[in-house]
């Protein structure tokens, strides 16, 4: 006699939307596979909350060849919101409702930010949707609840799939800019990802970044000038006359000219969730070192390739782990949830017991901690330097230094 999977007869989507990130694809792999475990049939919500938008883009995922390992996402993404912005004041609810039904979708998995899953908690509230939320964000500064002990500390971090693929990108290219900044005894100013918070950014110093600006620590009249004070002493200090300074896209830098501090834009357009893009603040730095201090400075952004490329181990594991939870919340029927890393752990404690979860309308977001960050020297304390050593796996790596003998006539 065939036993009836719990879930056998039910649908259960899964959408992606906001920016990319590393760990998308083996999110959506690992949910799929639990889901198919128990029963569902799984669905894929093309373009994010836009594939729910008029006659609907949905895929089949069941029981198809998913590369979990590729970077990026299979179901492309958007920065729709399906309720009324600026940018676009039409109430599309109706359209998604008619969408699930249309499709007989009996579940929803959003994989995303606090603007993603804040329109999935908000359509589970209004509409009662059976929605599960699954975190994502380059930025890495959703407020998970996940503390990292250290020294009999209890640190409030944030560790969100993709977070850590990006971090070994970030410390590889400020480790491979060194050479040419020593070769040529200049300043080269890394520009990161980071709007509002300088989790990313800061994992440059395990790349030997010697300086670090955050958005949240905001380099305004005062502090450019100390800011200054010590690139000059670092610089003189340094026996190759070489600085990597990592700043993030959002770090606040006071302009002399409108006597106010502020972040650089690309673009003032803004997407339907009111965020403009930003970029260039490492192009104005590098050019008021060069200026002020007479010091060659030159500007790189790692732009994209930050969220591009291969999923790592680490986030294969952590993804593992919260789709296990996807499966708990399910079948407890606790809706309007998200799963969560309980605790900043190595790549081989990442498992069920050490997900916990939180309600997806208190995400909010959470800023690099003070205890990470120190802003007299403008760079990283002793504590964010263990917490990237935790999820690295590696341990920090240390300058090359050369003596040769002075060849005299």
């Amino acid at each position: 006699m065939k036993t009836q999977k719990i879930f056998e007869g039910k649908t259960l989507a899964i959408l992606s939307g906001g920016g990319d990130t590393p760990a998308i694809n083996s999110s959506i792999e690992q949910i799929r596979n639990r889901a198919q475990i128990l029963g569902f049939k799984v669905y894929g919500v093309r373009y994010g909350w836009k594939g729910l938008l008029g006659e609907g883009n949905v895929v089949d995922l069941t029981n198809q060849r998913y590369d979990g390992w590729y970077g990026g996402s299979f179901l492309k993404s958007s920065r729709t919101n399906p309720f009324p912005s600026k940018k676009n004041p039409e109430n599309r609810v109706p359209q998604i409702l008619e969408n699930l039904k249309k499709y007989k979708i009996d579940y929803l998995v959003t994989i995303g930010g606090d603007d993603t899953n804040g329109a999935a908690k908000k359509l589970f509230e209004t509409e009662g949707i059976p929605v599960i939320g699954f975190p994502k964000t380059i930025d890495n500064d959703l407020r998970t609840r996940t503390f990292h002990h250290y020294q009999g500390k209890e640190i409030e971090a944030v560790l969100c799939p993709g977070f850590p693929t990006a971090l070994e990108v970030v410390t590889e290219l400020s480790l491979q800019i060194r050479t040419t900044a020593q070769s040529h005894q200049r300043i080269m100013v890394l520009e990161v990802m980071g709007r509002d918070a300088g989790w990313l950014v800061s994992g440059a110093a395990y790349g030997l970044a010697d300086i670090i600006l955050i958005p949240e620590y905001h380099i305004d009249k005062e502090n450019k000038e100390r800011f200054f004070e010590k690139v000059k002493e670092k610089y003189h200090n340094n026996p190759h006359k070489a600085l990597v300074i990592a700043v993030s896209e959002g770090t606040r830098w006071y302009n002399e000219k409108t006597g106010q501090t502020e972040v650089v834009y690309a673009s003032t357009e803004t997407d339907e969730y009111g965020h403009a893009r930003l970029g260039g603040v490492s192009g104005l730095i590098a050019s008021e070192i060069s200026a002020k201090l007479g010091i060659d400075a030159r500007a790189q952004s790692i732009g994209y390739f930050a969220r591009s490329g291969r999923c790592g181990n680490y986030d294969r594991r952590l993804t593992a782990a919260l789709a296990d939870k996807v499966m708990d919340l399910l079948l407890r029927e606790e809706y309007g949830k998200m799963p969560v890393l309980s605790r900043i752990v190595p790549q081989e404690d990442l498992e069920e017991f050490n997900i916990s979860t939180i309600d997806m309308g208190n995400i909010g977001n959470q800023p690099l901690p003070l205890d990470y960050y120190n802003p007299n020297d403008f760079t990283v304390t002793e504590a964010y330097l263990d917490f990237l050593k935790t999820i690295l796996g590696k341990e920090l790596p240390h300058d090359v230094e050369v003596h040769f003998p002075v060849v005299k006539p």
